[in-house]
């Protein structure tokens, strides 16, 4: 991944010094099990656990074996000498590759469930901010009824909350080492050396597996990433359309010095908010490449593998970086309510409609006849005919069911927001329950936690 996409702690999962590393610390953790099992002797294991791989040596290997593993291998025999046979005892490369795969995800959901839980926290404190603060609520992006920006805020952070539980699922789905031999049947290492390696690295003992770790599960995490990024671009494209300077109801972080372009001075672009929609679309694109590693030849074949290499960090690392601008989006946003207030008066009053229509049917209208009343006014208002409590006053209809003193009581913004308490206890978002959190301080996700 580009260097501008990339943040240090993810980059040093995906790094060739902590790949190589979990490869070596698979292959210690089989001569450990192999030590127990009587095979290895036991004085051998000290000076195998302090085998180190050069990496210059390994490169030159590589150049000659053009196959990743004989090079490391070799490179490794060179820092042990006569012990260095014990070393990939039984296994064959999956073995080693896919396992260290294993624990280079667990560590990168770490990271990326920490992220998650960033921008909950960033979300639900925006959310508790603007509680209140009402808008107008689109369908179709026309004017339906008023919401307040809290509740919009609400909605995403439970969104997220959803999409933490999916990510553990799926780390803890991609949590499995597998030492079953070159296809799987434990013909040249037992079931008791893989399940001691994997008790030892910290992962669970694929229950069976052919040459691989069945794919299914990298697919899992990797459609889970994308799902991520999903709602990211969901909430990414809903600041974009509400900074609009026709909308103009919420905006983006804009820096002291920043730019927006080349040519006109005065442009303040969403351009967070759009990189973070371009993101989401990688994701999906590597999601679709992790599916179709599921199918492999007969017991194996690498197609999968020339994909990984570049899906696997990359997803990883382009999500970790999406996740953070956009959680710094959310804190840094500038949210202009006086602007919602005057964005809802475009319509003159047309967001109350449902209001009335329920108001003349609680008067003893069917809802037929009192739908015609207030369409009829309805789309005078939306002609430019005047305002809609106005017309509907003057309505001898409607007056003469809805007098004018009832009528202006359905005009009330307070009606749409009785019930946002109820719906914030119910997500748990309360502002005890919120400095309670600030006072605990967020809690950290370990990969065994996962």
């Amino acid at each position: 991944m580009i260097e501008r996409y990339s943040r240090s702690q993810m980059k040093k999962v995906w790094n060739d010094e902590n790949k190589f590393a979990k490869w070596l610390e698979v292959e210690i953790a089989v001569c450990e099990a192999w030590v127990k099992e009587g095979v290895v002797p036991r004085e051998a294991l000290p000076k195998i656990k302090m085998a180190r791989l050069n990496l210059k040596r390994m490169e030159a290997l590589l150049k000659e074996t053009h196959h990743d593993m004989t090079a490391f291998l070799g490179a490794v025999a060179d820092s042990l000498g006569e012990e260095s046979r014990f070393i990939h005892l039984g296994l064959t490369s999956s073995d080693v590759m896919d396992t260290a795969t294993s624990l280079q995800l667990v560590e990168a959901s770490a990271i990326l469930a920490d992220d998650v839980k960033d921008l909950i926290a960033a979300l639900g404190k925006r959310a508790l901010e603007h509680k209140y603060t009402v808008m107008a609520g689109r369908t179709h992006g026309v004017h339906a009824e008023p919401i307040t920006f809290g509740l919009k805020l609400a909605l995403w952070m439970e969104e997220m909350q959803r999409n933490r539980a999916r990510l553990a699922e799926a780390a803890k789905i991609i949590a499995v080492g597998k030492m079953s031999g070159a296809v799987g049947t434990y013909a040249t290492v037992p079931p008791e050396v893989e399940e001691f390696a994997c008790e030892k690295l910290g992962l669970m003992p694929a229950p069976v597996s052919n040459q691989v770790i069945q794919r299914d599960r990298h697919a899992q995490f990797m459609t889970t990433l994308a799902i991520i990024g999903g709602s990211l671009e969901k909430f990414a494209t809903e600041i974009r359309a509400l900074q609009k300077t026709e909308v103009r109801e919420a905006e983006e972080p804009f820096g002291a010095g920043q730019t927006g372009s080349s040519a006109m001075p005065h442009k303040r672009n969403p351009e967070l908010c759009e990189r973070v929609t371009g993101i989401a679309r990688l994701l999906r694109g590597y999601a679709v490449t992790s599916l179709e590693n599921i199918a492999l030849w007969h017991e194996r074949d690498i197609s999968h593998s020339s994909t990984e290499r570049v899906i696997l960090p990359d997803a990883c690392l382009v999500l970790d970086y999406a996740l953070s601008i956009f959680t710094s989006v959310v804190k840094g946003m500038t949210v202009f309510p006086q602007r919602m207030r005057q964005n809802m008066d475009l319509t003159r009053g047309l967001l109350f409609s449902q209001r009335v229509l329920l108001a003349l049917i609680d008067k003893g209208l069917s809802r037929q006849a009192a739908y015609k009343l207030v369409q009829r006014n309805a789309m005078a208002t939306w002609g430019g005919d005047g305002n809609f409590f106005d017309l509907l006053k003057a309505d001898a209809e409607v007056a003469a069911v809805l007098p004018p003193e009832e009528l202006e009581k359905v005009f009330d913004y307070k009606f749409y927001t009785r019930h946002v308490d109820d719906i914030f206890k119910r997500l748990g978002l309360t502002a005890a329950q919120w400095k309670s959190r600030a006072e605990t301080g967020p809690e950290k996700l370990s990969p065994q936690s996962l």
